[in-house]
C-alpha cells in the first residue's frame, strides 16, 4: 500500500477548523424559533409609531411564550420597559438613540465603509442579494437598515439569509456598546440578536475598539446617490437635504490699468 500523501494532515486540519466554525445543523423547529426571534428583533427596532405601540401587549405575550433562552430573556427585559412607556416618550427616545447618534445608527454599511464610495457598492450588493432570493424590499428603506436585514434573515433562513448579519457583526457590536453606554433599554434588543451570532473573535474586538476611537472611514466624495447629511451623517429616505453653500466669489485684486484702457481715456 502506498503511503498517504503528505498533504493529508494539512487537509484534515483545515476541515476540522472549518467544522468548528460552521454552525450546527438546525432542526426545522429550531429554524422556526430562530426566525421568530429575528422577526421580533426587527419589529422592536422599528420606529414606535401608533401601530407598533398599539401592538405592545401582543408583542409582550409572544415574547413571554418563547422558550427559555438568553435571547428570550433579553427580549422580555426590553418588552417590560417598552409596554410601560408613554408612546411619545418612546418616540423621543428612539429618535435620540438611532437618528441623532452615529454610533448607534441602524444603517449597517456605515460602520464598515463610512461615507465612502464603497458604501454605495455595498448597498447595491445587498439589493442584488435580496432580488436573487426573490425578495422585494419595496424601497421603503435602504437595504442596510437593520430591521430590513433582519427580516431578510428571517425569511431566507440560516446560512445565506443571515450572512449580512455575520458580515456586519462588528457594526452590531458597536451599536450594542453605544446603547449600553447610553443606558438605553434597546441594548437588550441588540443583545438578543448577538446571542444568535458566532462569538466575536479577538480581531472583531480590536476592530470595534478602533471604530469607537476613530469612527468609520470617510472621504469627501462618497454616497452621492443616497445623499449625505451633516458632517459624516447620511439622511433617511425622504429627508430634505439643503444644497451645500457655493464658495464665495473671488474678486480679483485691483491692478494697474492696462495699456488699452489708457488709450481710451
Amino acid at each position: 500500500m502506498s503511503p498517504l500523501p503528505a498533504t493529508i494532515p494539512a487537509l484534515v486540519r483545515t476541515r476540522v477548523r472549518a467544522a468548528v466554525r460552521r454552525p450546527a445543523r438546525l432542526t426545522p423547529e429550531e429554524t422556526a424559533g430562530r426566525a421568530l426571534i429575528l422577526r421580533l428583533v426587527s419589529l422592536l427596532l422599528q420606529y414606535p409609531d401608533s401601530e407598533l405601540t398599539a401592538a405592545r401587549t401582543d408583542l409582550t405575550t409572544v415574547v413571554e411564550a418563547l422558550p427559555d433562552t438568553p435571547a428570550a430573556e433579553h427580549l422580555a427585559r426590553f418588552t417590560g420597559w417598552f409596554a410601560a412607556q408613554d408612546p411619545e416618550a418612546l418616540q423621543r427616545h428612539y429618535v435620540e438613540m438611532f437618528d441623532l447618534r452615529r454610533k448607534s445608527s441602524l444603517y449597517l454599511t456605515y460602520y464598515l465603509h463610512g461615507d465612502t464610495r464603497r458604501r454605495g457598492m455595498a448597498l447595491l450588493t445587498l439589493n442584488q442579494r435580496y432580488k436573487a432570493a426573490g425578495w422585494d424590499t419595496d424601497g421603503g428603506e435602504l437595504p442596510d437598515h437593520l430591521p430590513v436585514v433582519l427580516e431578510f434573515a428571517a425569511l431566507a433562513g440560516p446560512g445565506g439569509g443571515e450572512a449580512p448579519l455575520r458580515q456586519h457583526r462588528r457594526g452590531l457590536e458597536l451599536i450594542h456598546r453605544a446603547l449600553t453606554d447610553s443606558d438605553s433599554p434597546y441594548e437588550h434588543v441588540l443583545a438578543a440578536l448577538l446571542t444568535l451570532l458566532p462569538p466575536p473573535t479577538e480581531a472583531d474586538r480590536a476592530a470595534v475598539a478602533r471604530l469607537v476611537a476613530e469612527g468609520p472611514p470617510n472621504e469627501e466624495v462618497g454616497l452621492d446617490p443616497y445623499g449625505t447629511y451633516g458632517e459624516g451623517e447620511f439622511a433617511p429616505p425622504g429627508t430634505f437635504v439643503p444644497p451645500m453653500a457655493a464658495p464665495p466669489t473671488r474678486v480679483p485684486p485691483a491692478g494697474p490699468p492696462t495699456s488699452r484702457m489708457e488709450g481710451t481715456r
